[in-house]
């Protein structure tokens, strides 16, 4: 009886002994409460499963989303109710390997995809795995996110960066992949014209994506001439439109350039609810709408306005098998991410990147915290 009860002693202490050795200590930036972030040592529970690789992350974009949980505490109905990890758009080297990884080897570099599916779910089975409810997705509460020292992750979602793709293009990736899911719904065709409200990171990732489908025009509307500049610099074929010059305006401008009939596709980026009021107007007779940006509030649409164009309505929450095409297109030059990258800051500064973003001066494009 009691080497029965030694035994099961033991086996219970090797139990709690592996799991603190699974409980990793590291640098972080620890979001701990609205408006209040931390760099410091925090405790990760994370275990190197047989199909997972260890990551040393190296570079961290700052996303919309980071700057809205850290501004407002939550979106929608994710609340961050306990300190969490910020950043999901990532990329690193791989320290080690699981048992049954064989197409990744220690010292790849990598870029991430944030959202981990279940496996079996009806979403994943039908090949939209962005739609399953259960998605673990990086810096969603309550799930950590990457900015930190390592990360463990699947190596189903970790994808190898070819030699002319850097880290900093790497962590460029994971908003690339909105753009192409963006103009996969959209289905463009090559001559096709198309308006992009929304100069931000989404906004110039979707025009990068629609330039390499052939559109011959892009118009892009914002409130924001530094903004614009930058989006004018990406290629002739885009038509910088100034959104603070009435609504009227912009529907002038777009109409005097498609010869009255209006643009094919129209693709909503900057989360407005006001640009609602003259979308419509831009779209061609058989146009196709795509929301991308995420208003703060319900809006409201001219539904028979809508009707009288038969307008196609297409909405994007996030991407589905992207990341392959995205990273050839930048190995293969037709897609140039680095001029939106407008401001680096080290890990040790990684507060003050959130706070610059937050209330940015001058342009700002995509913001990157290096642990390089």
């Amino acid at each position: 009886m009691h080497a029965i009860l030694y035994r099961k002693k033991t086996r219970v202490l090797a139990k709690v002994l592996l799991r603190v050795l699974e409980m990793i200590g590291m640098k972080a930036l620890v979001l701990e409460q609205q408006m209040k972030l931390s760099l410091r040592e925090i405790a990760i529970e994370e275990t190197l499963g047989d199909g997972d690789v260890e990551i040393a992350i190296k570079r961290v974009g700052v996303c919309g989303s980071d700057i809205h949980y850290y501004t407002n505490g939550k979106i929608g109905p994710f609340v961050v109710k306990e300190p969490m990890i910020l950043g999901h758009e990532g990329a690193g080297v791989i320290t080690r390997l699981g048992a049954n990884v064989k197409h990744l080897k220690v010292g790849d570099r990598v870029c991430m995809e944030p959202g981990i599916p279940m496996s079996f779910s009806k979403s994943m089975k039908e090949g939209h795995y962005n739609l399953d409810p259960d998605v673990r997705f990086w810096a969603t509460p309550p799930i950590h996110g990457i900015t930190r020292e390592s990360a463990i992750h699947p190596a189903g979602f970790t994808y190898k960066l070819p030699e002319n793709v850097s880290l900093a293009e790497g962590a460029m990736v994971e908003p690339l992949a909105i753009g192409f899911q963006a103009i996969h719904k959209a289905q463009i065709f090559s001559g096709d014209t198309a308006v992009v409200t929304g100069a931000g990171t989404i906004g110039l990732m979707i025009v990068l994506a629609a330039l390499t489908q052939g559109c011959r025009k892009i118009f892009v509307v914002d409130i924001s001439a530094e903004k614009l500049a930058i989006a004018k610099a990406i290629d002739p074929r885009v038509i910088p439109i100034l959104a603070s010059n009435g609504n009227e305006s912009i529907i002038k401008e777009v109409l005097l350039q498609t010869n009255g009939q209006g643009a094919e596709v129209v693709f909503e980026a900057s989360g407005s609810a006001a640009v609602n009021e003259y979308l419509i107007d831009l779209l061609a007779p058989a146009g196709k709408l795509v929301y991308v940006g995420m208003p703060s509030r319900p809006v409201s649409l001219d539904v028979v306005k809508a009707q009288a164009k038969e307008v196609s309505m297409y909405t994007v929450f996030r991407y589905a098998n992207m990341y392959e095409r995205a990273i050839a297109s930048l190995a293969a030059g037709l897609i140039d991410v680095k001029p939106l990258i407008t401001h680096t800051f080290a890990f040790d500064q990684a507060i003050e990147a959130y706070e610059f973003a937050a209330s940015p001066s001058g342009p700002v494009v995509k913001i990157q915290i290096s642990l390089e």
